[in-house]
């Protein structure tokens, strides 16, 4: 598939800003953090930047961005749908639990409330972006079980890394927030190689035979291109990256993405806080370049089967 750098900026932006404001909102419940009323205002306006960033560069894939509304209207059927459905509630209860914590009304049931339904929201809505690719049966690469958690994840774990840096600026950090880092960071890193072996290994059952329907006749092939110029099916379902460099950019994804960032997070608990500044930075600046990098991974690597019917013979 081709990536569309709109929605790859989109899937991980938003995704680092759900995450900030799940694990800040929980924080703030749990009483893992000060409820300064300046602490609340930065981390909810970092986190709402990202997720509305996000958002409105989604729309810049699409051909008629002033139709985007009308995506609103299939949440009974479409992810997509839902996706945007979830987006737009979610802006209510945490944008009056943003409110609340900087006004200071932290002690009503109320904030309390809203807070754990704002922690819900941020979920499903990750979780619904996820769902998007994981329902299209078109693309074996995406029609797997660990495509959604792992959206969860690293949207989790790169949300984390935000609020871990968040929290060395206020001075307020602590061995909870970098633990908190290493272990969504690596859980993810798990699960994402976990896809990678899964996706490798599941064995390619579409063909052309079985698309036209003349596998039982002996292999299939075209004639010639079903067009004699390029069109949208092969610039955008036709993508392809070379095995040799998919390898190199894995690589380099799960370094940038988890590997230093994990150790970055260690660092300071190794050494007493020393550079923990620092640390911090390096380990969220690294991550959002490999997170870019994976994701764009995530679609360069995915074959639809469209392309059985412009000379590709599986997928």
């Amino acid at each position: 598939m081709h990536p569309a750098y709109s929605v790859i900026l989109f899937t991980t932006a938003s995704g680092a800003g759900y995450g900030l404001l799940s694990l800040l909102s929980l924080a703030g419940l749990l009483n893992l953090v000060p409820l300064d009323p300046w602490l609340g205002f930065v981390g909810f306006f970092v986190a709402f930047a990202l997720i509305t960033g996000g958002l409105l560069s989604s729309t810049f894939h699409l051909g008629h961005p002033e139709r985007a509304w009308r995506a609103f209207s299939q949440w009974r059927t479409s992810w997509l749908s839902r996706e945007g459905v979830a987006a737009v509630a979610t802006y209510a209860p945490t944008g009056l639990f943003a409110l609340g914590w900087f006004l200071g009304w932290t002690e009503h049931w109320i904030w309390i409330f809203l807070g754990w339904v704002g922690i819900g929201c941020s979920v499903v809505t990750v979780y619904c972006t996820g769902m998007i690719y994981a329902s299209l049966k078109t693309v074996r690469q995406w029609y797997m079980p660990q495509v959604a958690p792992l959206y969860v994840l690293i949207a989790a774990a790169t949300g984390a890394l935000l609020l871990n840096l968040l929290l060395v600026v206020f001075g307020e950090a602590s061995a909870w927030s970098f633990w908190t880092a290493i272990c969504l960071l690596a859980l993810a890193m798990l699960t994402k190689l976990a896809y990678w072996i899964a996706a490798d290994a599941e064995s390619k059952t579409h063909t052309a035979g079985r698309a036209t329907g003349l596998g039982r006749f002996g292999d299939v092939r075209a004639f010639e291109p079903p067009h004699s110029t390029p069109n949208f099916v092969m610039r955008e379902m036709g993508y392809r990256v070379g095995r040799k460099h998919a390898r190199t950019l894995r690589t380099l994804s799960l370094v940038l993405g988890f590997a230093i960032p994990i150790v970055a997070m260690a660092m300071p608990l190794l050494t007493s806080g020393v550079g923990t500044g620092l640390w911090s930075t390096l380990a969220a600046i690294s991550a959002a370049a490999g997170i870019l990098m994976e994701r764009w991974l995530f679609f360069a690597e995915a074959q639809h089967v469209v392309t059985l019917f412009y000379g590709e013979q599986e997928a």
